[in-house]
């Protein structure tokens, strides 16, 4: 039975889940995106989580904190400048795990774990959304924002005859390499 025993072990010794578990919160500091088995994704979000918590506040005993959870001072630079800059308003939930399909050599489980901020597939979609969803009344100025939001279509005209006088131009041109060409030969 494990009750109560609320620790992923992930089958290691505790220096050597320590060990491993830093390493990859210094990997996925560096590289925002790693990829790794699903279990210990699982455990890197619980141990890297609240180290990220701590670099919002960037004091020398959070620095010093942190560096006894990492060793790796490159790490520490980037985790309180850059992602403390982009984290700084968001209250948790810095990372996001996406499953994989299973390893072919052994059929692992695989998951690819990610700041969220630094997703650049997820993050524009997610903005544009959230800003077209506004709550509006129902009251008739409703009818004419909708009149006025429609776009007025673009001169067809014009557009054709651009394309015209680019035509012009490249026959021109040719007719210019031609006659070059017969003055030559």
């Amino acid at each position: 039975m494990r009750h109560g025993d609320k620790i992923k072990n992930l089958s290691r010794t505790a220096s050597h889940r320590a060990a491993l578990l830093s390493n990859l919160t210094a990997q996925l500091i560096q590289y925002k995106r790693i990829t790794t088995t699903l279990a210990k994704a699982k455990a890197l979000r619980v141990y890297a989580e609240p180290i990220i918590t701590r670099s919002k506040n960037d004091t020398m005993h959070n620095r010093r904190i942190v560096f006894s959870y990492l060793q790796d001072k490159e790490a520490i630079k980037e985790l309180f400048g850059v992602i403390s800059d982009k984290v700084a308003d968001r209250p948790g939930g810095y990372t996001r795990i996406i499953k994989l399909p299973r390893r072919i050599g052994d059929a692992a489980d695989m998951a690819m774990i990610e700041l969220v901020d630094f997703n650049t597939i997820y993050g524009k979609d997610a903005e544009v959304a959230a800003a077209k969803k506004t709550r509006r009344s129902r009251r008739s100025s409703g009818a004419k924002a909708t009149t006025e939001a429609t776009p007025t279509p673009a001169p067809v005209a014009e557009v054709e005859e651009t394309v015209v006088e680019a035509n012009e131009t490249t026959d021109a041109t040719d007719t210019t390499e031609a006659t070059t060409e017969e003055n030559n030969a």
